[in-house]
């Protein structure tokens, strides 16, 4: 495998470190185990049980075969249209179904919104994710507004993710050619526990929407919510569900349960920590080259925690003091956490 040089026609300043590192990285990749899509429930039951410090070494091994072991890539996520959602989803304080303290808020211009991401590309932030409080998306000007957003976050060089609702293969051919790098669309938890959890959508519908991603091109974020009052196995079930898609969802954020006043989860039991851990890596062993993305409810997490995510194979946070409606650390915190660990954010990749 070529190592670059600083003299190298195409090596940029700063830029050959980084290179060889992706380099070996590759290498790596192309000596390691074919990636599954078959897995069995009960495999994944068996991976799921195993003793955490085995478990968490068995992750961290499979974490070293395909990424860099000290590299978290930062995200941000905005709001771009807040609440008013028509979908009855237990754990969201933006469904018009419940009484929560958030106010209602139509869709941001898009300058506005470009600004924002400009802003997060001067502190490293390499993926900028746009969230709407939609059940599907809209035909027409406010879907123009979108295209607009994506095209003007893609040119400043980063990863643009959006969550939007329900989506058709049309409208995603068009978030496609506007330079749209993912879609972000969760399953949640199970199959069984969903029909718990939400009742306005049912879970083909979810899996269409990932079909018609998938065949404008674009990348694949869906991972789901811990904490809800499931079973471990709904998690088991969920990891499951994601494992055995093909190909894996590039990008699976595990997120923690916000317990929000106002929505039907406000007085679920906090989720034990560990529990997260062992998702996380359980989701590394299964999806070995996907980005596990630690999301939602990371403020409820000790630095210690958030620690153990990252061995069990965790490598990406998202940044900014919210998360859509709910409370993200702040980036002073991130930075001296990211810092005491040695760990550094990923570099862009942009051209």
């Amino acid at each position: 495998m070529k190592s670059y040089e600083a003299g190298d026609g195409n090596c940029q300043p700063g830029e050959k470190e980084r290179m060889n590192r992706e380099m070996d990285v590759l290498a790596q990749r192309s000596n390691t185990r074919a990636l599954r899509h078959d897995w069995k429930k009960g495999e994944v039951q068996a991976i799921y049980d195993t003793p955490l410090p085995e478990l968490v070494y068995r992750a961290q091994t499979v974490h070293r075969e395909f990424h860099e072991p000290d590299r978290v890539q930062t995200c941000q996520l905005i709001s771009i249209k807040t609440g008013g959602c028509p979908e009855d989803c237990a754990y969201c304080p933006q469904s018009a179904h419940y009484d929560a303290d958030v106010e209602r808020q139509g869709l941001l211009d898009p300058q506005q919104v470009i600004g924002v991401a400009r802003q997060a590309v001067e502190r490293g932030v390499t993926r900028f994710c746009m969230g709407a409080a939609w059940r599907e998306v809209p035909q027409g000007r406010e879907f123009d507004k979108v295209l607009e957003m994506v095209r003007g976050v893609s040119a400043l060089g980063m990863e643009v993710c959006c969550t939007l609702g329900m989506l058709t293969e049309e409208q995603a051919t068009r978030l496609k050619e506007a330079g749209l790098t993912a879609y972000n669309h969760n399953l949640d938890t199970s199959p069984e526990f969903y029909g718990s959890i939400i009742t306005t959508r049912v879970y083909d519908e979810r899996l269409r929407t990932l079909a018609a991603v998938r065949k404008a091109g674009i990348t694949v974020c869906c991972g789901g919510i811990l904490g809800m009052g499931e079973k471990a196995s709904d998690r088991v079930g969920l990891l499951h569900q994601l494992a055995t898609l093909e190909p894996h969802p590039e990008s699976v954020p595990i997120n923690m349960l916000v317990r929000v006043e106002g929505t039907p989860l406000a007085s679920m039991p906090a989720l034990d920590p560990l529990e997260m851990v062992r998702a996380i890596a359980t989701a590394r062993i299964l999806m070995p080259s996907s980005r596990v993305r630690l999301a939602a409810g990371r403020k409820q997490l000790s630095p210690e925690a958030v620690t153990l995510c990252f061995l069990a194979g965790a490598n990406s946070i998202f940044v900014g003091e919210k998360l859509l409606t709910t409370p993200n650390p702040g980036p002073d915190e991130d930075e001296q956490l990211l810092q005491s660990l040695g760990m550094k954010p990923l570099e862009s990749h942009a051209g």
